[in-house]
């Protein structure tokens, strides 16, 4: 996991291995989307932000990094159960805020900065879970070339109660993989 954990660069967009200095930035960027953490496992709106990190900050099985663009921190990625023995890991728990979705590319590049470091790592397979009902992250994965390989019914239970679907998405080595622009 030592060699997931690096900062990655792509013009104006950096990765940072998360650390304290990052936390009151995040709390920030993540309260300039009140709507979108209803789809979320977890919200990180108001007093469910230091739960959420509290909770991060206990699992050890991510590498959790800040998203800044143009030097603001506009949200966090992660790097999620990297298992070297299959050569498989999971990129999610990622969130962009408003102002840094869409044209910017903030989303695209940062997915291909991990995408490019996890393959050069070693990893032959990355995994993407996304909720159903989270249409516009879906579409984005897709664009990177990754495959829809099915749909998990009712195997999570967000904070709201709700029970979701998790559309798994899988990219290979062996793809066509991205690089940085």
């Amino acid at each position: 996991m030592s060699d997931l954990r690096t900062v990655l660069v792509d013009g104006d967009v950096r990765l940072e291995p998360l650390a304290d200095h990052h936390i009151e930035p995040l709390r920030a960027a993540c309260a300039r989307d009140t709507d979108i953490w209803e789809i979320y496992p977890v919200s990180m709106l108001g007093e469910h932000f230091d739960r959420a990190m509290e909770d991060f900050h206990a699992t050890t099985n991510w590498v959790r990094f800040a998203v800044l663009h143009r030097d603001v921190l506009v949200g966090m990625t992660s790097y999620i159960n990297p298992d070297e023995r299959n050569h498989v890991v999971e990129i999610g728990g990622s969130y962009i805020e408003p102002t840094a979705r869409g044209s910017a590319g903030v989303n695209t590049r940062m997915k291909r900065l991990m995408i490019a470091h996890a393959f050069a790592c070693g990893f032959t397979r990355i995994e993407f879970r996304v909720d159903s009902r989270n249409l516009r992250s879906q579409a984005a994965v897709l664009k990177l070339g990754a495959v829809h390989e099915g749909t998990l019914r009712r195997n999570r239970i967000t904070w709201t109660g709700y029970v979701r679907d998790t559309c798994v998405f899988g990219l290979l080595r062996d793809d066509r993989s991205p690089t940085p622009s």
